[in-house]
């Protein structure tokens, strides 16, 4: 999965990329530090792995990861090719989902802004506006394509071509792509259109140090729009990602910071986005591996993330809950209680299900 970290210039982008994969980005106070997108892998914070690990005695432990995109720093007109132009919404476009740094802590943190003031809601709408600007010149290229595909009698160019001119109006009003169902008749033509504003979105409230809260007008713009919104002080998880468990948990504690950290609040958020599930395969003395798979996915879809020829000689799957195996702490014991279960290549996986594929 792949997470374009967007946002004005200064908004605290390249500090969370520092916070959350350890990446040394190039930081700043001043407008496009990130001349070129950094891009690093992040491991996602996973108890039930470990426990499952722990109980089978892995000989080895493999998170899943999430591979954070770095882009500069957005201004009005980038659409244009103003700031650092087109090629950072090139960037974008090659991201699963978007994450969107709104800067929230006020001047008096020392932090320019390139605007002068702080206003969170103006800065999103300059970002998503040049989204939706970047968008209706890739639409308009496509229905020009498809159209001439669909005066040869292209049935299905001509559901994307009247797909199109809704996704083209929506635009026009401001509204972004995902907002227009996908055409029954073309399955594939938000795949081929590519759009921005057809990400899911993830706001990230970069507030003051010990707050933990989205500001209410944000988290309303979220609802809004179908987005999801987290608060977190990007300073502050830069500083704890430099520090041991137990120093960091000190830090933690003297902010007044409860619960998960800031990457776990992230990771939860975007899996939550993508409508992702986390499923295992593990083996006593062997790999212990969690694995991403999107929700409603089958036994079968669960075997081609393992590998193409596991899912072509796909027989059956050996199936049970990760705590199942914890409680029994062995296949064998589980197996004889019954609780390891076979299905066939149709079962929807279930979160935190242990697959063993059988070819």
């Amino acid at each position: 999965m792949k997470v374009g970290i967007v946002g004005m210039p200064n908004a605290g982008k390249s500090t969370l990329f520092n916070a959350l994969t350890r990446g040394g980005a190039q930081t700043g106070d001043y407008p496009f530090t990130t001349i070129e997108p950094n891009v690093a892998v992040a491991q996602v914070p996973d108890p039930k792995l470990e426990e499952l690990a722990g109980t089978l005695e892995s000989s080895q432990v493999t998170p899943e990861t999430i591979d954070f995109h770095d882009i500069a720093g957005l201004v009005k007109g980038a659409s244009e090719g103003e700031g650092l132009g087109n090629q950072f919404l090139a960037s974008i476009r090659e991201t699963d989902a978007i994450c969107h740094v709104v800067r929230v802590h006020p001047l008096e943190s020392g932090v320019p802004h390139p605007e002068g003031s702080v206003d969170p809601l103006r800065d999103i709408e300059t970002i998503e506006t040049e989204l939706v600007l970047a968008d209706y010149d890739q639409v308009e290229r496509r229905l020009d394509r498809v159209t001439k595909q669909a005066k040869s009698g292209d049935a299905e160019a001509a559901a994307e071509r009247d797909w199109l001119e809704v996704v083209k109006e929506a635009l026009a009003e401001g509204r972004p792509v995902r907002s227009v169902t996908a055409p029954e008749g073309a399955p594939d033509a938000v795949r081929h259109l590519q759009a921005l504003t057809s990400k899911p979105v993830l706001y990230v409230a970069n507030v003051e140090e010990g707050e933990q809260e989205v500001p209410e007008a944000l988290a309303r713009h979220a609802k809004e729009n179908g987005a999801v919104a987290i608060a977190l002080s990007a300073r502050i998880e830069g500083e704890l990602s430099e520090l041991g468990p137990a120093e960091a948990a000190e830090m933690r504690e003297s902010y007044g910071l409860e619960g998960e950290t800031g990457l776990e609040r992230l990771v939860r958020a975007a899996w939550d986005l993508l409508g992702l599930i986390t499923f295992y395969t593990a083996g006593e003395g062997t790999e212990a591996v969690a694995r991403s798979l999107p929700e409603g996915g089958t036994a079968w879809d669960a075997a081609g993330t393992v590998h193409t020829d596991i899912q072509e000689g796909f027989v059956k799957a050996e199936v049970i809950g990760w705590d199942e195996l914890v409680e029994f702490g062995t296949y064998a014991a589980a197996r004889d209680a019954g609780r390891l279960r076979i299905e066939g290549r149709d079962y929807v996986v279930s979160e935190g299900d242990v697959v063993t594929i059988r070819t």
